[in-house]
């Protein structure tokens, strides 16, 4: 996938297969139609950390190719705005943390101009952020007034059962069977947002990988008894 001139990559995991849907399903139905090329201005999401925002908006420039762009402000605030001149030559445009520079005036211009700039190419604009567009600390009314025009989604959290699951399908998506008793063993033992959890379950597919060994709770005891000590 083509990424304008930013120096970045998608990641291998982040796409529609590996996302469990449960409690957002609408959401992502409405993110695959975008990414297949159906009508509309693009939507808003929003929720907590580790909720997979990020996730969500690589998926659909995964699935749309090279007619889409991923800018994660997390890695180009500090750089400067000027990173969003010529991305409404896309089809899809995906802003993620945008409230990162919300309040910024020289950012708050910029994607006021992109808006106008989408609309006006018939384009769809996809931001994700911490809060709802009015909660957002959006300075620029012009800019609040027209991101409130765009569909609102909350991301909702998992509960543990659904931990498991997202576990699971991230393993079976790996090539990896995961158990019941050793995924609920991992969210006793690591930290329990999803970002962590899955950061625990890649270092443990390549131990696994190494060792040529199942994930039994063992394994997993074992591997991470060894990176505390």
């Amino acid at each position: 996938m083509s990424q304008l001139a930013l120096p970045l990559k998608l990641a291998d995991h982040a796409v529609f297969a590996s996302f469990l849907d449960n409690g957002n399903e609408t959401l992502v139905a409405t993110l695959f139609g975008i990414a297949a090329g159906g009508d509309g201005h693009g939507c808003w999401l929003w929720g907590a950390a580790s909720t997979g925002k990020t996730h969500l908006l690589q998926a659909v420039c995964d699935a749309a190719g090279d007619s889409a762009a991923y800018v994660p402000l997390s890695m180009f605030a500090d750089i400067g705005a000027d990173i969003l001149d010529g991305m409404a030559s896309r089809e899809v445009i995906c802003i993620d943390d945008v409230d990162l520079v919300a309040g910024q005036e020289a950012w708050e211009s910029a994607l006021f101009t992109l808006f106008n700039q989408v609309s006006e190419a018939g384009a769809q604009l996809i931001i994700s952020a911490a809060a709802a567009p009015r909660e957002c600390g959006i300075g620029l009314a012009d800019l609040q007034s027209r991101f409130a025009r765009l569909p609102v989604f909350q991301l909702h959290a998992l509960n543990e059962d659904e931990r498991v699951s997202a576990l699971q399908l991230r393993s079976r998506h790996r090539g990896l069977e995961l158990a019941d008793d050793t995924a609920r063993y991992l969210l006793k033992r690591s930290r329990r947002d999803m970002a962590s959890l899955y950061e625990v379950l890649d270092r443990l597919d390549g131990e696994a990988l190494r060792a040529k060994r199942r994930l039994t709770i063992p394994f997993v005891r074992d591997v991470l008894g060894s990176e505390r000590g």
